[in-house]
């Protein structure tokens, strides 16, 4: 076992949180050494009769998310439940759930209750809009929508993500200010909430579009035009036999190099220029649309990413 399997290594966590946030936090936070324990409704997470099974009926994607953790059900509206939940977070270090704002305080088992118990824990909550937000129920494609994200990576029309972008990234966020969380104990012995929306895990990704937001909207010397896939050089292709390659040739020296390989060194000076944008991608299209995947990789290897076939 390396040293980062085992850096959180005797750390007790309790996982609340079902389908994909939460358990994706708990599994990171497993793969660091932490014991994990999921507790689950008594009907189960529900992730369990979502997306393909196995031989044996287990949902591929609820094994794949729940790795390296023990598993129990409780029923917390049970008094008796409760009791036996409560006596598990006097000896856990990491509370991680995803309820709706309300719901622990209602179960009898907020935060203040549980600190009562046990000052040392760590209670984090990824939820959709946070303790002070909408309690509407909402999925990723909200999320990133309200962002603005969908709407700056579209092409006919705003597009959804695969992997879902914003609960992966509070996943991470997650972990990381549990991470802090527990340095901190270390050093004053006191537990904390954190209160991590997934609404707002997005925003940080958004950084050179906020930077960028005194530019007027239609400048297409913009970084995120350019990574949106609105210049030639940073974009994806279609090639003769309906696959795909995605340009990557951002920096000069890339560009430079991508133009000798196709034998077209006059497209070098227009990398920046605007107005040759799209002109330059209608002729990029009809280079690619002139190779098969495998001729491209033999002639552009330097400079692509192969995507799968659409």
């Amino acid at each position: 076992m390396s040293r980062l399997n085992g850096v959180l290594r005797g750390i007790r966590v309790l996982d609340l949180s079902r389908h994909f946030p939460g358990p994706l936090a708990t599994m990171l936070l497993a793969d660091l050494g932490a014991d994990v324990l999921k507790i689950e409704p008594p009907g189960g997470d529900e992730l369990r009769d979502m997306g393909p099974k196995d031989s044996e009926g287990r949902s591929l994607c609820f094994e794949a998310i729940n790795a390296g953790k023990r598993t129990r059900r409780m029923d917390l509206r049970n008094a008796e439940a409760r009791k036996e939940f409560l006596r598990l977070v006097d000896q856990a270090d990491v509370l991680v759930e995803s309820f709706r704002p309300g719901v622990m305080v209602r179960l009898g088992v907020g935060y203040p209750a549980l600190r009562e118990r046990n000052p040392r824990l760590i209670h984090c909550s990824l939820n959709g809009f946070g303790y002070g937000g909408s309690p509407s129920a909402a999925h990723d494609i909200n999320y990133l929508a309200l962002a603005g994200i969908l709407a700056e990576n579209r092409s006919a029309y705003p597009a959804s993500f695969v992997p879902p972008v914003a609960d992966a990234t509070a996943a991470l966020f997650g972990v990381i200010a549990i991470i802090g969380a527990l340095h901190a104990r270390h050093q004053d012995g006191k537990g904390c909430e954190i209160d991590l929306a997934l609404a707002d895990a997005v925003m940080p990704l958004l950084v050179f579009q906020l930077a960028e937001l005194p530019m007027a909207s239609h400048d297409t010397r913009s970084l995120n035009a350019i990574l949106a896939g609105r210049w030639a050089c940073y974009r994806t292709y279609r090639t003769t036999d309906g696959r795909y390659v995605a340009l990557g040739a951002l920096e000069p020296k890339f560009w430079q190099a991508f133009c000798r390989a196709a034998n077209r060194p006059d497209w070098i000076p227009q990398q920046h220029d605007q107005s040759a944008q799209a002109r330059l991608i209608a002729e990029v299209e009809r280079l690619f649309a002139g190779f098969s995947l495998e001729a491209a990789v033999d002639r552009f290897h330097g400079g692509l990413l192969l995507l799968s076939s659409s």
